[in-house]
């Protein structure tokens, strides 16, 4: 027996790689499929030399009615090492001209002080290039950890499958070659597998083969490919092959995920990066400029200009080390924070995004709500049969023998209602055989089926349901309240149509079902959730427009619009067809009008996006959860997608997925997008602040006396320690809702605004002036005498400076407002911050004076020190004064 079931699986997997085998030596783009090549591997003959679609799965041991007992999982890629991120972060060129800088420093110091004293610069630049080449690689691991976590998540798809005789939804991780699955319109194809039995299946293999066209499925033509999309119909499909060894599979393995296009922040940061990095550049060729010019001078005087000693020319290097290592060096870690900043909001992209966002288009907001709509009782009990065939959803029973309805909310709906009725799904569906259907699409409004009816002699009947006004329309006749077929006059056209309005006035959306005679119209109420009105109010007072794009009737559209406070007295309610007949001075004009377009197909919602981002420059979010709101996700800055509703196409176009399907979590989604923008802000601004002061004073002290008060390996702690602490404890603020209540940055404004600005020019004169008063008259102020005077100035020069930026650092908080002690407890790490970055300052002055070159202090000059830092708080607080 064992040889048996051996054979049947050679066989199976021999016929399995014979279906699927394809060609594919060079890019679809550059290369048009013949069909020949299309076709190679679907060998029909071998298909049904082995029985078919049911003989392949006698041979995998399972039932196209009861699928398989078993489950499966897919294997994981193994992650980057931390090593691998070391090695990475060793190539970035701060920390190259860092290297450079610490050569020189160690050549330099060694040649004039001797070791070890000499050594100390070189020696410390060298230990903070390390530092940072393992924090950056540690964040990197820790961040590629995470987003292979959130890959995981993005990744659980679920999928209908039928298995032990019971129809449950599983993860396509779970699937099995054998597995019955239930494809709708909008679904991922999971794996490689083959047709069963559906109907009007179009299949969209773009993604594998570059053929725009859909290709038909069915019995002649039964091969499913994983990666590819149902763009219509629906069916029922064996699975065959599943993880890498599918068409996909191999396609994803040769294949490593791109580039994503920068948001409007990196943008900016990316410009203030490099600007910052230019001014480092200048300032160093000047400073080297100045020295060198200095002992040219020095030397002419002196007659000595044609003879130069190993001491000048030592002399030489040194100034060429005091220009790039001191004065580069501050700009040098302002710029690497930048860039670090830029790739963190990158990976944060899609909330940074919808933080600068203007406008979000959502579809009808009462899909923000529970998954299962009521249904008005106003339909006559003939609908049954209509209803319980059909539709695309489905009642079935779970393991638990309760009773379950399959579907969309609206086909939910009315399936529960004709439950509500008496019926009886399964005996409904056996009365008759299905001999077409035709599910709903965006484009059709409309949905129709086709049914044999065995009792009335195998006669024929169509049903249709879909958009009232389109449905009625093709209809002649009516059954009347007693159940009989009359001619559909005007009387009862205008009846039906008041019904219709009169519904559509109470926020019901309404469909008309029929089958040559008008059977009836239903009103489907989509509850809004609680909350919506809310944050659509928030919305507006954030400065963001909520325009809601529907396929709904326009009355329907208006009513939920008005209760959701979206639709205001000034606004304008418009139908897709009128809106694309405008011509284009026409949609310039009416475009920031629109507050609701009703009635709109999947091209005037992408037409709308694609003219508020490029015609009016507005950042434009987009809600969607169908196939249909793909080009529209897929053109808006922020995509997202419902996680309940949404279809696995919509996802995929998606940037975010709101996994509640909830409109609130959309505006906190804009609020932290918003809280990252204005750290990052509040970060610079303290950043800027910190580098200017220390680049003025080391620039000008260079220039004049060859020397700078503040080392480099002050400055390192400074840029390293300050900055990276600082920018844990400003990036840190959680958001509040005083950011929801300013206009949004928008795509134009920016990043660094006048009144930051203000802020860091106020500020950094304060602190340019106080150093440079203590250089000169230090000495003197704090009555220092002896060998180690010069020693002790700088020492306090450096704890001065130290303790201006931790008192900056808590005035950073807030930008414009006075009071920054607000919430300051509440923030934790940011204490946390300011009590470490006190604790080290003390240990750096009183301990570890050798390598970082200071020196002892007293009480009273510790306390002239922090004195001189907050001084800087009620500066910045009265600079907040002045209007800009």
């Amino acid at each position: 027996m064992p040889w048996i079931f051996q054979e049947k699986l050679r066989i199976a997997v021999l016929v399995s790689k014979a279906a699927f085998q394809f060609i594919s030596s060079v890019s679809p783009s550059d290369y048009t499929v013949p069909p020949e090549v299309k076709a190679a591997g679907h060998d029909v003959k071998k298909l049904r030399f082995h029985g078919g679609v049911n003989g392949i799965a006698q041979k995998l041991c399972t039932s196209t009615n009861d699928g398989l007992p078993k489950v499966n999982k897919f294997a994981e890629s193994e992650s980057k090492s931390f090593w691998v991120f070391v090695w990475e972060a060793l190539h970035d060129m701060t920390l190259m001209i860092l290297a450079v800088c610490a050569f020189v420093s160690l050549i330099v110091g060694i040649a004039t002080e001797g070791w070890p004293k000499g050594a100390h610069d070189g020696l410390g630049i060298v230990a903070s290039i390390m530092l940072v080449v393992f924090v950056t690689a540690t964040s990197d691991y820790r961040q590629s950890l995470q987003f292979k976590d959130l890959d995981k998540e993005k990744k659980k798809i679920s999928i209908q499958v039928t298995r032990n005789g019971f129809r449950q939804k599983m993860s396509i991780y779970e699937l099995l070659p054998g597995d019955i699955v239930h494809l709708a319109i909008g679904d991922q194809v999971p794996a490689d597998g083959l047709f069963v039995s559906g109907f009007s299946v179009l299949i969209d293999e773009s993604s594998l083969t570059g053929e725009s066209e859909p290709v038909m499925v069915g019995v002649e033509t039964p091969f499913l490919l994983s990666g590819t999309k149902v763009q219509d119909g629906s069916c029922k499909m064996l699975i065959t092959t599943v993880g890498m060894r599918t068409q996909w599979g191999k396609l994803m393995a040769t294949l490593s995920e791109g580039g994503d296009d920068e948001t409007p922040l990196q943008v900016k940061l990316n410009g203030v990066a490099t600007i910052i990095g230019k001014i480092g550049l200048f300032f160093a060729v000047i400073t080297f400029a100045v020295l060198v010019q200095g002992l040219v001078v020095r030397k002419w005087k002196d007659g000595s200009h044609v003879d130069w000693s190993a001491e000048e020319a030592m002399e030489m290097l040194e100034y060429f080390a005091i220009a790039v290592t001191i004065v580069t060096l501050s700009l040098a870690f302002a710029m690497k924070k930048m860039m670090n900043d830029k790739a963190l909001v990158r990976h944060l992209a899609a909330c940074e995004t919808m933080g600068s966002a203007t406008t979000i288009c959502i579809g009808n907001p009462s899909k923000f709500a529970n998954m299962k709509s009521e249904l008005h009782d106003s339909a006559l009990k003939l609908l049954l049969q209509s209803i319980f065939n059909n539709t695309g959803g489905e009642v079935v029973m779970s393991k638990e023998g309760k009773r379950e309805i399959l579907g969309t909310p609206t086909e939910a709906a009315i399936l529960e209602f004709g439950l509500s009725l008496g019926g009886d799904f399964q005996a409904e569906r056996e009365a008759v055989k299905l001999v077409k259907l035709e599910p709903f699409n965006s484009t059709k409004k409309r949905m129709g089926a086709v049914v044999e009816l065995p009792v009335e002699g195998g006669r024929l009947r169509a049903h249709s349901k879909g958009a009232s006004e389109i449905v009625l329309a093709s209809c002649e006749k009516v059954i009347n309240s007693k159940g009989e077929v009359v001619a559909l006059d005007d009387s009862s056209l205008k009846f039906l149509q008041a019904t219709i309005d009169q519904f559509a006035s109470e926020a019901l959306r309404t469909l008309c079902l029929a089958y040559k005679e008008v059977q009836g119209i239903v009103g489907i109420k989509d509850p809004v959730r609680p909350g919506v009105k809310e944050s659509v109010a928030v919305c507006h007072a954030a400065g963001i427009a909520v325009r809601m794009v529907t396929g709904d009737n326009i009355n329907t559209a208006k009513a939920i619009a008005r209760e959701c406070g979206i639709l205001t007295s000034d606004g304008v309610a418009i139908e897709g067809p009128v809106f694309r007949e405008k011509s284009q001075a026409e949609l310039l004009e009416l475009i920031p009008k629109i507050q609701v377009m009703a009635r709109s197909s999947p091209l005037d919602k992408h037409t709308l996006v694609k003219h508020l981002r490029t015609t009016f420059d507005d950042v434009v979010a987009v809600t969607g959860d169908g196939t249909n709101d793909a080009p529209a996700l897929h053109e808006a800055d922020i995509g997202l997608a419902m996680g309940i509703a949404g279809t696995e196409v919509a996802k995929e176009s998606a940037d975010v997925i709101i996994l509640d399907d909830n409109f609130s979590t959309i505006v906190t989604v804009a609020k932290w997008g918003r809280s990252v923008y204005i750290n990052i802000q509040k970060f610079v601004q303290f950043q800027l602040t910190v580098n200017v002061v220390a680049l003025v004073v080391n620039f000008s002290s260079a220039c004049m006396t060859g020397s700078a008060p503040l080392t480099a390996v002050q400055l390192l702690w400074v840029n390293m320690i300050m900055d990276t602490l600082g920018a844990l404890a400003l990036a840190t603020e959680p958001p509040n809702n005083a950011l929801m209540k300013r206009p949004p940055v928008g795509r134009k404004g920016h990043f660094i605004t006048n009144v930051m600005w203000r802020n860091i020019l106020g500020q950094s004169f304060y602190q340019f002036l106080i150093i440079w008063k203590l250089q000169a008259s230090g000495k003197s102020m704090f009555e220092l005498e002896g060998s180690d005077s010069d020693l002790v100035l700088n020492t306090i020069i450096f704890n001065s400076f130290v303790f201006c930026q931790v008192f900056n650092e808590i005035s950073s908080r807030e930008m414009e407002s006075i009071n920054v002690f607000k919430g300051m407890l509440n923030n934790y790490v940011f204490v946390m911050v300011l009590v470490a970055t006190v604790a080290f300052q003390i240990i750096i002055i009183e301990f570890l004076g050798t390598f970082a070159n200071t020196t002892h202090l007293t009480s009273h000059q510790w306390g002239a020190c922090v004195l001189i830092g907050f001084i800087g708080m009620p500066i910045a607080a009265i600079l907040k004064l002045v209007p800009v």
